[in-house]
């Protein structure tokens, strides 16, 4: 059942908790081995969702699903012996927090409904904002919340993004489910001015989430502030997330024969990315601002890659 990859970590996440922390540590690299098996059962096929409705297999996210796993296992055993050398004063509140985040991953990665992905998107907000208050500094408090306010009010507008595209089935007289499958066979009667307009509120709501200039202003806060293991994280998988949501808008225009508009605005997105990530490492001391910065260039050049197009992108 591919849904474990869902389940597993999130009844992981709800009892490790209550655990001695040296077993929470066991547990959570126990998950992550488990979870990395599911994934790779999965990439060859021989799991199917049994909630078919809200999920689905793609390549793209089973793409996202296989990193957001391998990266997350061996942080897992890197975190483990991170937390004997560094004091992190709430050890069960980071372990539990981990898991759910993992688990609000693998479900963006499997979403084929449009709200079960924007529910899934703002849950990685709500599970890994407790990660970066983990020192309780006053920097950490000022940039916890800075990510919650900023990423709440993009994943807002990607909500109402949500809500145009189906203003768009409801005047082209599309009646279908409202998830990406269906709507990728009946693209073309979608209302073309309602779905342009919905796909801009998504690149503008999952791409603060995702990184891009000049919606990236909490990312570098969030990732100084964060323990080492969650800074991975956030940078190696949650960004990855958040693209694929824009990258589900992008090929349902492109299905519908508007791929050049949403391109355009992908490029220009990537463009003024690597600009202000180029210009604004040069000031910084810290390496992980520094690497902060190098996760939204990287973000402009898979906004820019994808925007160009080629036989990958679709």
């Amino acid at each position: 059942m591919l849904e474990l990859t869902i389940l597993i970590p999130l009844l992981a996440g709800g009892v490790i908790m209550f655990f001695p922390v040296t077993l929470g540590r066991k547990i959570m690299i126990a998950t992550g081995l488990i979870h990395l098996l599911l994934t790779l059962t999965a990439v060859a096929g021989k799991a199917t969702p049994c909630a078919s409705k809200y999920f689905t297999t793609t390549p793209e996210g089973l793409l996202i699903l296989l990193v957001t796993s391998f990266i997350f296992f061996f942080i897992s055993i890197y975190a483990s012996s991170y937390m004997e050398e560094v004091e992190i004063s709430s050890e069960p509140t980071y372990l539990g927090c981990t898991m759910f985040f993992l688990a609000s991953m693998s479900m963006v990665a499997l979403a084929d409904h449009i709200v079960v992905l924007w529910i899934a998107i703002e849950a990685t907000t709500l599970m890994s904002a407790p990660l970066i208050f983990l020192h309780r500094s006053k920097t950490a408090l000022e940039a916890t919340w800075k990510y919650v306010m900023i990423c709440s009010v993009g994943i807002a507008l990607a909500l109402l993004g949500c809500f145009l595209i189906v203003l768009s089935m409801d005047l082209g007289g599309v009646d279908v489910p409202i998830t990406f499958s269906s709507l990728a066979q009946v693209a073309e009667q979608l209302d073309p001015i309602w779905l342009k307009a919905g796909f801009i509120f998504l690149i503008i709501g999952y791409g603060t989430k995702m990184g891009l200039a000049p919606m990236h202003t909490w990312l570098p806060d969030a990732h100084s502030e964060a323990p080492s293991p969650a800074s991975a994280l956030l940078s190696g998988a949650l960004l990855n997330c958040a693209f694929l949501g824009v990258y589900r808008g992008h090929q349902l225009l492109y299905q519908a024969g508007l791929g050049e508009f949403s391109g355009n605005i992908l490029i220009g997105f990537g463009l003024l990315s690597m600009l202000i990530a180029a210009i604004f490492i040069f000031d910084q001391t810290g390496y992980k601002r520094m690497l902060a910065y190098s996760s939204i260039e990287n973000m402009g050049i898979i906004a820019f890659g994808v925007g160009i197009g080629g036989l990958a992108t679709y």
